[in-house]
């Protein structure tokens, strides 16, 4: 049977009688995949596309997994006729110990996360206000942002998931060597995230520059 348009199977990839363990697994890989530091910002997908998309996948994972809820949901679309999906109860011990696993593990991920996108470099007044200045950043600019700020081309491509190759292209403005530029504004917007500048305004200032030059 065709489902509407806003499937919430279909959002959170799982099938219609999955379990709410496999439901809840799947919620926690899609909201990681959407977060502001997931996967999907380094494809195609935009800021404001990731934010829309983790609407959708809380939309979707507040329906599914709540019992009642997805027991009228899946009636209404004709689902899951007689499966009783309901959560078994938990002891309040077992509850708490799991809260407290959880917390623990976000807390680990923070610090793992500052820790990876942490800067170590000496500052240098003078280039940080031409920096704030800047309104067009060249590849040559861009590279000598990068190594002032201490990171060089391996360390940069683990933390963009960008090839060493590209983050090159990037650099010596080889434009004809650059893939499709909407890559390419992702590339360059998580390149600017990494070394701490304006993504926004790297990525148009240098998408211009492309666009002039092919």
């Amino acid at each position: 049977m065709d489902l509407p348009e806003k499937n919430y199977y279909k959002m959170l990839e799982v099938a219609t009688d999955a379990d709410p363990k496999e439901i809840r697994q799947s919620y926690i890989r899609a909201k990681n995949a959407y977060a502001p530091e997931g996967p999907a910002l380094y494809s195609l997908m935009s800021r404001d596309e990731c934010a829309s998309m983790l609407e959708s996948v809380e939309e979707a994972y507040g329906i599914l997994s709540d019992p009642d809820k997805r027991r009228q949901y899946d009636s209404a679309h004709g689902l899951n006729s007689g499966v009783n999906f309901q959560v078994p109860r938990q002891t309040h011990h077992r509850t708490r110990e799991r809260e407290y696993v959880l917390a623990r593990e976000k807390t680990m991920s923070k610090i793992i996360t500052t820790r990876k996108f942490a800067l170590d470099y000496s500052p240098d007044p003078e280039f940080d206000q031409e920096i704030d200045r800047a309104t067009e950043f060249t590849g040559e600019f861009l590279k000598k942002i990068r190594e002032y700020k201490n990171v060089d081309l391996p360390r940069m491509s683990e933390l963009t998931r960008v090839s060493k190759t590209y983050l090159r292209y990037i650099e010596s403005e080889e434009f004809d060597k650059l893939p499709a530029p909407v890559y390419v504004r992702g590339f360059i917007f998580q390149y600017a995230k990494c070394l701490r500048l304006n993504p926004d305004m790297v990525a148009t200032s240098y998408l211009y520059r492309l666009k002039k030059k092919v």
